[in-house]
């Protein structure tokens, strides 16, 4: 499956890069990456510049997502658990927009300064998330959706009277950036994404297994060896930090993290050893394909990738509501 998905992806990427609102033909695309085209050509501009790095970042964002998911659901042992539903990426957006207006831009150092304030913001609404949900008996799915909704609506709130604050030329960039959208970032920038989201990436891997147990429920984990609390400790800063590199770099972008685990739990099980790096790829592969969608299906105007990714999110997520979990509600 691994190899599968590795496929698509290889494929999504390729047709990424064929097509966009620029006239450029295959052969001329095969020319500049091939580094036969001149450097300041408008071939070697378009495909080297501009869409070679969309399609790192939208790969990198897409998977770091889809971990994300995988992580939030396996440790609060709910299957609709996400971090655009958990409110988690409404706290780093926070984050990020009172990270702007001190601002910070798209430098390494500055984007290091984003993340760390779209981290602080994303630990903020998981913790109150489970504080919330936990108050109760229980993670159910009607708490933690209850309580997911709250502190959304909560920092959604925030993010309107701290963008009320800022500058009126600063005002449409901030809003294109809270739509979601995948534009190209600065080499070192997108380094620092990449190394930001592996770390992330390492901390849910690296305790699949744990995470596996944990569906036992805490006391049968904690028989088995799982030390529950440092594992709950650790996933959330992992997908934390993986919800936060995303939002800091790329605005945020929802439902990824809940239809790429459901379709590839279908296909493998819930084993998280195999959920988690197929998600990895998977949600590279999807966020990949959006993008491609919001590049070309108003061209040469564009639509934000948030917008495609909540078109296909919310009947998916009414129906995995209405169908799959209403008894547990």
């Amino acid at each position: 499956m691994l190899g599968v998905l590795s496929g698509l992806l290889l494929a999504a990427a390729t047709t990424a890069l064929f097509l966009g609102s620029a006239s450029i033909s295959p052969h001329a695309v095969l020319t500049a990456v091939t580094g036969r085209a001149a450097p300041e050509s408008v071939e070697s501009v378009v495909t080297l510049s501009i869409r070679l790095p969309r399609i790192a970042v939208a790969a990198l964002a897409g998977g770091a997502l889809a971990v994300a998911g995988v992580a939030f659901q396996a440790l609060t042992r709910n299957p609709l658990a996400e971090p655009s539903v958990l409110g988690i990426s409404g706290g780093a957006a926070f984050g990020v927009v009172v990270g702007q207006s001190f601002g910070l831009g798209p430098t390494i150092l500055e984007a290091l300064g984003l993340t760390a304030f779209a981290f602080a913001g994303a630990l903020l609404a998981a913790g109150a998330v489970y504080g919330i949900a936990a108050a109760g008996r229980g993670l159910s799915v009607q708490t933690l959706l209850l309580a997911g909704v709250i502190v959304g609506i909560f920092f959604s709130s925030a993010i309107t009277v701290a963008i009320s604050l800022l500058d009126f030329n600063r005002l449409g960039g901030v809003i294109h950036w809270l739509l979601g959208n995948l534009a190209p970032i600065p080499p070192g920038a997108l380094a620092l994404f990449a190394l930001l989201a592996a770390a992330g990436f390492g901390l849910v891997v690296r305790h699949a297994r744990e995470l596996n147990l944990m569906a036992l429920g805490e006391e049968a984990a904690l028989q088995l060896g799982v030390a529950a609390e440092r594992l709950k400790i650790t996933i959330f800063v992992g997908a934390a930090l993986l919800t936060a590199s995303v939002v800091a770099f790329t605005g945020p972008i929802g439902f990824v993290g809940l239809i790429v685990p459901h379709a590839l739990r279908m296909l493998l099980g819930s084993d998280n050893r195999l959920l988690v790096p197929a998600s990895l790829v998977g949600g590279a592969v999807f966020l990949l394909v959006a993008d491609t969608v919001a590049r070309n299906v108003v061209a040469p105007a564009e639509l934000s990738v948030g917008v495609i990714t909540s078109l296909c999110g919310a009947p998916f997520f009414v129906y995995l509501l209405r169908t799959r979990y209403r008894a547990n509600l």
